[in-house]
């Protein structure tokens, strides 16, 4: 999967050389979309992820794309850079084996925030999430603390953290 994501992010790459950020009116609303997943998935391409977020910013700031968009990237960033998130869309499970939203500074603040954009609460996405899981068999992983180092060690070796 790594491969097929950093073989799509190279594709995109080549788009953003050209184009600069694909927002719906450039390119439509299904390649725009597109353009989304790719990058939420080259999680092993710090930089071409923290590129995107700047475009995607300049894009929101000009009204040329949605907010909620940057806000999954911006915490989808945080949480492989090891910082809090700001809007709480990341999930995973915690050491009991608990679907939980990865770590978050302020749960008030969370909640201010993601109402800003129009997002439910994050208590209740996170039942929409837990649900989610339950619904598709998702289990916690059999080891945590293996998960968790190699999750570490992948970081690393890809230069989320150092």
């Amino acid at each position: 999967m790594e491969a097929l994501h950093i073989a799509h992010a190279k594709q995109l790459t080549t788009i953003l050389d050209s184009i600069g950020y694909p927002i719906e009116a450039k390119v439509g609303k299904e390649a725009s979309e597109a353009a989304c997943l790719v990058i939420q998935h080259a999680i092993s391409l710090p930089d071409f992820m923290r590129r995107c977020q700047t475009l995607l910013e300049k894009a929101v700031a000009k009204e040329n794309a949605s907010p909620i968009l940057l806000v999954y990237l911006t915490d989808r960033i945080a949480v492989l850079e090891g910082k809090p998130q700001q809007y709480g869309t990341q999930f995973d499970w915690d050491k009991n084996g608990v679907l939980q939203a990865n770590p978050f500074d302020d749960l008030d603040a969370v909640n201010k925030r993601r109402k800003s954009i129009e997002l439910n609460t994050l208590k209740e996405q996170l039942a929409v999430m837990r649900q989610h899981a339950k619904d598709e068999n998702q289990l916690p992983p059999e080891d945590f603390l293996k998960k968790e180092k190699a999750f570490q060690e992948w970081r690393k070796r890809v230069g989320w953290i150092v």
